[in-house]
C-alpha cells in the first residue's frame, strides 16, 4: 500500500531536517520542497542531505524574481513598515513560498503540507493562512503544535542531539543557539541568547553586512530611478568605470551589495506579534532600506500632499499590517494593492543616493515629467507666481476657531 505523502518545506536547517526525519518515522512518504528566495544556501548540499535522511524527492524553486516584483517592490511603492522600524523581510517572502509549495504539493498529489515554524511565531500563521487560502481542502502537519513532538523535542539542545544519534549533520551548534532566516531581502536572527532583549548581539552573529565602523572610509554614490513608484533603473560606478542596471532582480541585488559593503540596514528591536507576545529580533536589509528610504525622498518631490497623507494614515500601515500577519491572500491586501498602484501614477524621477559607514542620505532628487515643485514659487529670493497677500487670507481662515478656542480658555482661566 503507497504510503501517503506530505510536501514539507525544507531549508536544510536542524529543524526541518529532523522534521523530516520524524515524519518518515511516522510513516509518510515525504517531498521536500525548498524555496530559493536569494538566501546564501548550497542548495545542492541541502538537497543531497535531505535525500540522505530519506526523502522521496526535492524541489528547488528558484522564486527570486517573483519575489522581487510581487512582494519587495509593492513593499517599496507604499513604504511598508512594521511598527515604525521592521521593513518586513521574512513577512514578504512567505506567500511565495506558500504559493509555490502547494503547486509542488498538488504536482506529487500530497495530502499534506509541513513547516518547521514554531509554535510561538507569526511564520506558522502566515504560511497556514496562505495554505488554507491557496487549497482550502489542504491538511496542515504542524510538528511544533503536536504534543508528541514538542514533548520529545522540548528545545534546540534536544534537536541537536536527535540529529547527532541519527547522523544529521548540522551548521548550529550549542554554542551559537540563535535561529536564521535569510532571504535576498534580509537575514533575521532571534532566539537563543537573543531572548534577552538587553543582550548585545554578538558580532559574529550579523552575516550580511559589514560592521559599519569597518565600513570603507569612503563613501560610495549612486543614482535610483522610479516609475509608477517602481525602481526601473540603477546608475553606479564600479571601478572607474560606470555601469546602468535595469534589470529588476539584478537591480536589487546590486543595491543590496552596495548597502552590505557599507554596513547598512542593521536594527534590534523588540516587536509585537501576531498571535500576542513580544519578541526580541535582529535584522539586515540592507538593499531595501536603500530603495525604501530613495522613495520616500522622491514622493516629497513629486506626490501630491493630500494623496501622500491618505496614503501614509491608511494604505501603508495596513499594507504593512497585512503583510505581517500573513493575510496576503485576502480581499484586503487586493484593494490595497489597487490603491498603491492608483497613488503611484506620478512618482516619476531620481534620486542621488550616498550610502556611508552605515548610513544612507539622499544628495539630491529631479523629476522630468512632475511639476508639483516650483522652485520660483518656493524660492525666498522672488516672488514668482505667488501672490504674498493672498498668505493674510488664508491664516484669517484657519485662525477663526482657533481664537474661539483662545477665548473659552480665557474664561475659564486655564492657560494654553
Amino acid at each position: 500500500m503507497a504510503k501517503d505523502k506530505v510536501c514539507l518545506a525544507y531549508s536544510g536547517g536542524l529543524d526541518t531536517s529532523c522534521i523530516l526525519a520524524w515524519l518518515i518515522e511516522k510513516g509518510y512518504s515525504v517531498i521536500c520542497f525548498m524555496a530559493d528566495v536569494g538566501q546564501e544556501e548550497d542548495f545542492e548540499a541541502a538537497k543531497k542531505k535531505a535525500m540522505k535522511i530519506g526523502a522521496e524527492k526535492v524541489y528547488v524553486e528558484d522564486l527570486r524574481r517573483e519575489f522581487i516584483e510581487e512582494l519587495c517592490f509593492p513593499a517599496i511603492q507604499c513604504n511598508a513598515i512594521y511598527e515604525n522600524v521592521y521593513l518586513l523581510g521574512t513577512s514578504l517572502a512567505r506567500p511565495v513560498i506558500a504559493r509555490s509549495q502547494i503547486k509542488v504539493a498538488q504536482k506529487e498529489g500530497c495530502i499534506a503540507v509541513s513547516h518547521g515554524c514554531t509554535g510561538k511565531g507569526n511564520d506558522q500563521v502566515r504560511f497556514e493562512l496562505a495554505f488554507y487560502a491557496l487549497q482550502p481542502s489542504i491538511k496542515v502537519i504542524a510538528p511544533w503544535r503536536d504534543p508528541v513532538f514538542y514533548n520529545r523535542f522540548k528545545g534546540r539542545n534536544d534537536l541537536l542531539d536527535y540529529a547527532a544519534k541519527a547522523g544529521i549533520p548540522t551548521t548550529q551548534s550549542k554554542a551559537k543557539p540563535w535561529s536564521m532566516d535569510e532571504n535576498l531581502a534580509h537575514c533575521s536572527y532571534e532566539a537563543g541568547i537573543l531572548e534577552d532583549p538587553d543582550t548585545t548581539a554578538p558580532e559574529d552573529m550579523w552575516k550580511l553586512t559589514v560592521d559599519p565602523t569597518k565600513a570603507p572610509n569612503t563613501p560610495e554614490d549612486f543614482i535610483l530611478f522610479f516609475t509608477k513608484g517602481l525602481p526601473t533603473k540603477l546608475e553606479y560606478t564600479e571601478g572607474s568605470s560606470k555601469k546602468t542596471i535595469t534589470d529588476s532582480t539584478e537591480l536589487f541585488l546590486t543595491v543590496n551589495a552596495i548597502a552590505r559593503r557599507h554596513g547598512v540596514g542593521r536594527i534590534d528591536i523588540v516587536e509585537n506579534r501576531f498571535i500576542g507576545l513580544k519578541s526580541r529580533g535582529c535584522y539586515e536589509t540592507p538593499g531595501l532600506t536603500c530603495l525604501r528610504a530613495a522613495h520616500i525622498d522622491l514622493e516629497g518631490l513629486v506626490l501630491d500632499r493630500e494623496v501622500r497623507a491618505l496614503r501614509d494614515q491608511f494604505v501603508t500601515f495596513n499594507y504593512a499590517k497585512i503583510l505581517y500577519n500573513g493575510l496576503y491572500f485576502s480581499p484586503e491586501r487586493e484593494f490595497l494593492e489597487e490603491s498603491i498602484v492608483a497613488s503611484q501614477k506620478h512618482v516619476n524621477g531620481q534620486v542621488r543616493c550616498r550610502v556611508y559607514k552605515g548610513s544612507f542620505t539622499v544628495l539630491g532628487r529631479s523629476s522630468e515629467t512632475e511639476k508639483l515643485y516650483d522652485m520660483s514659487e518656493s524660492s525666498m529670493d522672488e516672488i514668482g507666481s505667488f501672490v504674498p497677500e493672498d498668505t493674510s487670507g488664508f491664516i484669517a481662515v484657519q485662525a477663526i476657531r482657533l481664537k474661539k478656542f483662545g477665548e473659552k480658555k480665557q474664561e475659564a482661566g486655564e492657560k494654553l
